[in-house]
């Protein structure tokens, strides 16, 4: 497949949204002091993907540059952390080939009305609410990408954690406590409704908080759309994105995660964002998702129910909080409307990941 800007299947940024806008004249001039070998006219045009943080392509000539801020309006205390994301990649790019290179952090507000980060851009196919028209709709293909998915993040939790650039990412002590009664502090901010299952399964999780196995820089929002595939070989995964959660801790967090977004055939409604595409014939199913990594990685994956209903628990109060956004005016993003919709159905997912369990 022919690795340019004209391919369809390529990640390729459009037309920024109106009310995505700034003085690009401000981006421009901060840019040439602080990224080395910027020439010629700086171009600005926006990546479309994602539900959060705005990210967009800076050009200089051939030189291309991703600037990522987060969304506009008031946002949830400790979430869309460019801080965060910048020193996670900084210290993981060396280490970690799917981490794309920070090339600097920007903490003044009066350039683009927050702060944001700059950093390589990586080339390839994200595979976001459709199976790509581009790609061979074939179950091998599918199986190559699902593996590729779970490999990358076994290869992550192996990363030294020992090293001080890594463990300067987080406070591990704890991770899993203050994770769940966060996240319910979160939604309780953010809720438009009452969702009885919400209330259940928060409940379920404060009486069985595991002690980690282990520690391992966290990725926290692990997913088939924020993993990016090569254009000329798809079942090569060759960046990972959205690392403004990114920490220290269990690392089976991660992998519920990851199954919590992972959907299946019968189940009772989707999971996540893009969740759909991963019940497409190919893919591992969640069973052999936890079988491979647990053998790349050597972890004990017996207490895997708690963490995948911790993870669509929280993946529900997410979209809660984008939906809440769009609920309260603070956005005109009209894909925000739909979201509301999806939280009642990963809270009931949930709730029948605790049955399970219990049974």
């Amino acid at each position: 497949m022919a690795n340019d800007e004209s391919n369809s299947l390529l990640d390729a940024p459009g037309a920024i949204r109106p009310d995505e806008r700034f003085d690009e004249s401000n981006l421009d001039a901060w840019l040439r002091a602080h990224v080395p070998g910027l020439e010629g006219p700086m171009q600005v045009s926006q990546f479309h993907g994602g539900h959060a943080n705005l990210t967009y392509c800076v050009t200089y000539g051939d030189r291309e540059l991703v600037v990522r801020r987060p969304p506009l309006g008031p946002v949830a205390p400790r979430s869309h952390d460019m801080r965060r994301e910048c020193r996670a990649l900084s210290a993981l790019a060396p280490l970690y080939a799917p981490a794309p290179q920070p090339f600097g952090l920007c903490e003044d507000e009066s350039i683009l009305g927050a702060i944001f980060f700059v950093m390589e851009r990586r080339r390839g196919v994200i595979v976001r609410g459709a199976w790509p028209e581009g790609l061979p709709d074939v179950p091998a293909l599918r199986r190559r990408m699902g593996e590729a998915l779970i490999d990358a993040l076994a290869d992550l939790h192996l990363v030294d954690s020992s090293r001080p650039e890594i463990a300067a990412l987080g406070k591990p002590d704890g991770f899993v406590d203050r994770q769940v009664n966060g996240w319910y502090e979160r939604w309780e901010r953010a809720r438009t409704r009452e969702i009885p299952a919400m209330e259940e399964v928060c409940a379920w999780l404060r009486e069985r908080i595991p002690a980690p196995q282990t520690i391992a820089v966290l990725h926290n929002d692990y997913k088939l759309d924020n993993a990016m595939f090569d254009l000329a070989d798809p079942g090569r995964l060759v960046a990972v994105f959205d690392w403004d959660m990114a920490s220290l801790g269990d690392p089976l967090v991660d992998l519920g995660t990851l199954l919590g977004y992972w959907s299946e055939a019968g189940d009772a409604g989707v999971r996540g964002t893009a969740g759909g595409i991963m019940a497409m014939s190919g893919f591992p199913t969640r069973h052999e998702v936890v079988q491979r990594y647990a053998a790349r990685t050597g972890f004990d994956v017996t207490r895997i129910d708690f963490y995948e209903a911790f993870a669509l628990f929280k993946t529900a109060v997410v979209l809660e909080q984008i939906y809440v956004r769009w609920v309260r005016g603070q956005t005109k993003d009209a894909r925000f409307e739909g979201l509301g919709g999806i939280v009642p159905i990963l809270a009931e997912s949930a709730r029948l990941v605790v049955a399970r369990s219990d049974g």
